[in-house]
């Protein structure tokens, strides 16, 4: 079943006490740069540095002593990865973490640091997946998708609900897309909780499955995505998928150039720390800026609240 309102609310008591309640922080140079009010929900003070914590706390806690008792596993590049093996960590029970041989360096010493057993595997998603199959096989972990399943999509909501009770009269919330876990969850809190806002998601050029996905209907695979935005490559799954075509506005898409913009704007001028993922959103109000465009939604004056998945950056490929 989609999560409802009493599944999101139950998932946001479950994991009161294991997540931050993250900040909203502002700029007035954003707000001039894009000519309306911008509130970023910055989910990089995150546990394990990003909103992906959310979804596998409310995943691994809401399991039966049965289900865990030979722990958890999941594929992921990264975020989810790291959140995975906290969450299981914080339980007392084994991570077992497939991840693409490509993955960030500092996302798999963090997946090490927090006891997580990886496996490394070819950066495709039938390689990730048949991984993972064998893997299941032999420990008899209980798998958590890293967006294709309820009980993440539910964790993953808790961030929108925060902003939500945080911000009064916001016109859009914005996030950016790659499985949807983080935009469906977003979605339906906004359905349930204030369904006056409109949910915009941002998704790179090079990588833009969900967004041919979300205009013809038909889910469409991510196949061989060239971005900066790591975070941003899987596809859309069949979850997620229905829960964005019916209460998701609009996707929008940007270029690595103004993502690589963005992400250097937040940390040179708000002082924090942004993984490239997290730079979408903030790339797309700055490449608007001043348009009257998407249907309205962005018209001059709009409070904006955007969510900053992460903060994982591998410091040594800063890409400027």
């Amino acid at each position: 079943m989609i999560p409802d309102e009493t599944t999101i609310l139950s998932a946001a008591n479950r994991i009161r006490e294991h997540v931050h309640h993250t900040p909203v922080i502002t700029s007035r140079t954003l707000d001039q740069i894009t000519g309306m009010h911008v509130f970023l929900k910055c989910e990089n003070f995150q546990k394990a540095g990003a909103f992906k914590f959310r979804g596998a706390t409310n995943g691994v806690l809401s399991l039966g002593e049965d289900e865990v008792s030979n722990g958890v596993c999941t594929h992921s590049s990264g975020n989810h990865a790291q959140a995975l093996a906290l969450a299981a960590r914080n339980r007392g029970i084994p991570a077992y973490i497939v991840m693409p041989e490509t993955s960030s360096r500092v996302k798999i010493d963090a997946v090490k640091g927090y006891g997580g057993v990886i496996t490394f595997c070819r950066p495709t998603l039938a390689d990730r997946e048949g991984t993972l199959a064998r893997v299941r096989q032999t420990t008899h972990a209980t798998e958590i998708h890293p967006y294709n399943d309820h009980r993440t999509i539910a964790g993953q909501s808790t961030a929108a609900l925060e902003l939500i009770r945080d911000v009064t009269n916001l016109d859009v919330i914005m996030a950016p897309v790659g499985g949807g876990g983080l935009l469906s969850g977003t979605a339906l809190a906004v359905h349930y909780f204030s369904p006056g806002i409109k949910v915009i998601a941002a998704e790179p050029a090079m990588a833009d499955d969900a967004f041919r996905s979300f205009y013809s209907g038909q889910l469409v695979p991510s196949v061989s995505p060239k971005t900066i935005a790591d975070g941003l490559l899987t596809s859309l799954g069949s979850l997620t998928f229905p829960i964005i075509l019916k209460y998701v506005h609009q996707i929008v898409t940007v270029s690595e150039e103004s993502i690589i913009r963005a992400m250097r704007f937040v940390w040179e001028r708000m002082k924090i720390i942004i993984e490239p993922s997290s730079a979408v959103p903030v790339a797309a109000l700055m490449d608007i800026a001043g348009k009257n465009g998407a249907e309205g939604s962005f018209v001059l004056g709009s409070r904006i609240g955007v969510i900053i998945s992460g903060g994982n950056v591998d410091l040594s490929k800063l890409p400027w």
